[in-house]
């Protein structure tokens, strides 16, 4: 089954060094705080030129294993929570 991407915006606390909202520690999703035990993998996305929104990217581990990937927009300072679905089935007609 096919999967598609879904962005939706949570609240992020997080460590702040010198440049501003560095680390994520700890997330509210679905009315739920979730504590970041592990910060996995972490990367970036565009911003190479002008034209380009730079993502920063977090996949973090919670204390009861469970694994999200967080993304921080600095141009909107807005983090969101990707996360994949099923893609919605569309007639061939």
């Amino acid at each position: 089954m096919k999967k598609e991407w879904v962005f939706e915006d949570v609240a992020v606390e997080c460590y702040s060094g010198y440049k501003g909202e560095e680390t994520p520690r700890a997330f509210i999703y679905q009315n739920r705080r979730f504590e970041i035990l592990e910060v996995l993998d972490r990367w970036y996305e565009g911003g190479m030129d002008s034209s380009g929104v730079a993502h920063n990217y977090f996949k973090a581990k919670t204390p009861d294993g469970e694994i999200f990937l967080l993304r921080y927009t600095p141009r909107f300072q807005s983090w969101t929570l990707c996360r994949q679905v099923p893609a919605p089935h569309f007639s061939d007609n």
